[in-house]
């Protein structure tokens, strides 16, 4: 069954140390290339946000990028998309990613990328939206989810908190998740400009 939509990416724009993180990337990119879906991202052609996105149109996928106006800067910015949003801020730009998105993969990277998957873990929390969040590459994102399981055992966090989000080590698991929530009805599509 034929997916619709966007799938929002977090990720670095940074490559990190591990030439793992950008075959990951570069394999998430052709993989929503092939499922037909739109790759929704930070709109930069730096990092592992340039690797995905060039992955992606590499494969023939439609590629939207949403980024603030002060990134707009062609050692920055991704020249080649088929559409790229600007918005006038961090805030703004987390916002147009998801109301474009019915899906939430989180890459590795840095603070910026952990901000926008906590942000949308913490809407998923509050019942802001029903869309997965799948974080890609559980090894890289062990501390973060381990600190999950610290709020839970001090009791800050209920224990169905651990179902607000999905872990995956490759693509291939990834849309099994994908596949799987959108099979019982959870995912919308979205409406991309």
């Amino acid at each position: 069954m034929a997916l619709l939509g966007g799938i929002a990416v977090y990720c670095g724009s940074r490559t990190g140390e591990s030439d793992t993180y950008r075959r990951l990337a570069a394999d998430l990119g052709s993989r929503i290339a092939a499922e037909g879906r739109t790759l929704v991202y930070g709109g930069g052609r730096v990092g592992l946000m340039g690797v995905v996105a060039d992955s992606a149109l590499a494969g023939g996928g439609r590629v939207v990028g949403v980024i603030p106006d002060f990134l707009l800067r062609p050692e920055i910015a991704h020249d080649r998309l088929d559409q790229q949003i600007v918005v006038g801020s961090l805030h703004a730009r987390k916002q147009r990613m998801f109301d474009l998105a019915d899906a939430f993969v989180v890459l590795p990277g840095g603070l910026g990328t952990l901000d926008e998957a906590v942000e949308v873990v913490t809407w998923k929390l509050l019942s802001l939206h029903s869309k997965p969040v799948v974080f890609l590459d559980g090894t890289y994102w062990a501390p973060l989810l381990a600190l999950i399981d610290h709020f839970v055992a001090e009791g800050f966090l209920g224990a169905d908190a651990r179902g607000l989000y999905g872990t995956a080590d490759g693509p291939d698991a990834l849309f099994e998740i994908l596949h799987e929530h959108t099979a019982v009805g959870d995912a919308r599509p979205s409406e991309l400009l």
